[in-house]
């Protein structure tokens, strides 16, 4: 365990911000998971609307530095391409 004042902060900011990643991240896979169950499912409207909401989510990621630019890049557009197939 930490003894000095500012090693114990930071403890406390590492937690605080460990769990606030781990959400993002599992809210990402929660919107991903959605839209490959709309894409089973086969239904094109209904993939299409869950990548709509996915896809402001897996950018967010990005801007909150979760997840990397191109991996963000990547799963958006072979959901996107996926979709496009369903015709």
């Amino acid at each position: 365990m930490a003894n000095i004042k500012s090693a114990e902060k930071r403890n406390r900011q590492n937690v605080k911000r460990y769990e606030r990643n781990h959400a993002r991240v599992s809210r990402i896979r929660t919107f991903i998971r959605q839209v490959e169950e709309a894409l089973t499912g086969g239904d094109k409207a209904v993939a299409a609307n869950a990548l709509k909401a996915a896809q402001p989510e897996i950018q967010r990621g990005v801007t909150k530095g979760v997840i990397r630019k191109k991996t963000a890049s990547r799963k958006i557009s072979r959901l996107a391409a996926r979709v496009k197939a369903l015709a």
